[in-house]
């Protein structure tokens, strides 16, 4: 059962949290472009529909995966699963690099 766990822990680490801050900045990003659209638009005298509808779509996706990030969570907190920890115990008499 142990070994179930930690492959659970490391794909949720190094797979699936670094996917979701991904699409969440990419998500971040179309609805300040969106913003961007929509305000080009109004200062040459038109409605953009096409930056409103970045705007949602940006939401919607920064939404969704504020979601999955949560059923993520509540996944790892019912089986009691510790991902934030990291096993140092192999790790011996180690010193970050000096940048000299």
């Amino acid at each position: 059962m142990q070994a179930g766990e930690e492959i659970l822990q490391r794909i949720i680490t190094n797979v699936i949290d670094p996917g979701l801050r991904v699409i969440f900045t990419l998500g971040l990003f179309l609805f300040i472009w969106g913003i961007v659209e929509f305000l080009w638009g109004v200062k040459n005298g038109e409605a953009s529909q096409k930056g409103k509808d970045h705007m949602v779509y940006g939401l919607l996706g920064m939404l969704i995966m504020v979601s999955v990030y949560g059923i993520i969570a509540l996944i790892v907190n019912s089986f009691g699963l510790d991902v934030a920890s990291t096993d140092v115990s192999r790790v011996q008499n180690s010193l970050p690099a000096s940048p000299f």
